[in-house]
């Protein structure tokens, strides 16, 4: 896109991110319909279905930044997005929660204390990760993420057991949390759409046409910001972990806002530690894995280049 000019490059890039946000929450609201129609949260292969489903904005960039020899794109995201998510908590802590008290006190729950200690977890296997050897891998794939493939599936089993059921007092739940139980706003959204005469397969239609409307506008976004704003003297770390996170994360907002206010804030907080998790270990996956071997294969990063292709 080095061709076109400055103007044309901000508007694919806000007509992208406008496309990012509406698919993203269209891509939401189908997948509670479809995974309460279809019961895919009760198996293991449903649930991944699931995690990529509702992450897809983030992995079209980060692969196509990654594909595209912009590796500093595809971390910067990778890493912005874990501040960036964060901030959404904040900003539904004031915007949408009612009654008027913390987030996190009506969405206390020992079910959210072990999703975040998965993150925590994933996150400790990426830095420690970062200190192998650089020519330590097999089939273009580093230990680092083979094991942080296997802890995030260990990781997801268990939290869906536990989800099941916990053996503490309330079933994990703190006495003054909130009083329905956790993930009832997918009930909600599904009575909605039957009231609406949403079928199943009308879902599954809008469900796959929002993701390949999110698919495109990944990649239009990734390329066309980091062609404008690289001319406004923005490193593309600084780019990916800023602007970039920040338009991926509207979806988030206002699927976390739709949450709350249906009063189910412990699945809007468990929406934004779900995504940490997947994306942080499974775009690692990707980026440092098989793409950053093959820019290696090509003779990336060039001598004298900066250590942060060459750390991951």
């Amino acid at each position: 896109m080095g061709s076109l000019s400055s103007p044309v490059l901000l508007l694919l890039f806000a007509a992208s991110a406008a496309v990012i946000w509406y698919a993203g929450i269209k891509l939401s609201d189908n997948t509670d319909v479809l995974a309460e129609r279809l019961h895919l949260g009760s198996a293991l292969g449903g649930l991944i279905l699931l995690a990529i489903a509702t992450n897809l904005p983030e992995i079209a960039i980060t692969v196509s930044a990654a594909l595209a020899g912009q590796l500093d794109v595809a971390v910067g995201n990778i890493l912005g997005g874990i501040a960036i998510q964060t901030v959404v908590l904040a900003i539904l802590d004031a915007a949408g929660v009612r009654p008027r008290a913390p987030l996190t006190r009506l969405a206390a729950s020992l079910q959210l204390v072990l999703e975040g200690a998965l993150v925590v977890v994933v996150l400790a296997v990426v830095v420690m990760g970062t200190q192998l050897s650089p020519g330590l891998h097999a089939a273009r794939l580093a230990p680092a993420s083979l094991a942080i493939a296997a802890i995030w599936l260990i990781g997801l089993m268990l939290l869906n057991r536990a989800g099941r059921g916990l053996p503490w007092r309330e079933g994990g739940d703190a006495p003054d949390s909130q009083p329905e139980p956790r993930g009832h706003s997918k009930g909600k959204k599904e009575k909605a759409a039957t009231d609406q005469g949403v079928g199943t397969g009308r879902a599954a239609l809008t469900f796959g046409a929002a993701a390949l409307a999110t698919l495109v506008a990944g990649v239009v976004i990734e390329r066309s910001g980091e062609e404008f704003f690289a001319r406004q003297g923005l490193s593309g770390v600084l780019f990916g972990a800023t602007v970039l996170a920040a338009a991926t994360s509207l979806p988030e907002i206002s699927t976390g806002l739709a949450s709350t206010k249906l009063g189910d804030y412990q699945l809007a907080v468990s929406d934004i530690f779900g995504g940490n998790a997947f994306l942080r270990g499974h775009q690692r996956v990707a980026v440092t894995g098989h793409v950053t071997m093959a820019l290696r294969n090509r003779g990336w990063p060039p001598s004298g280049a900066g250590s942060t292709a060459a750390r991951l």
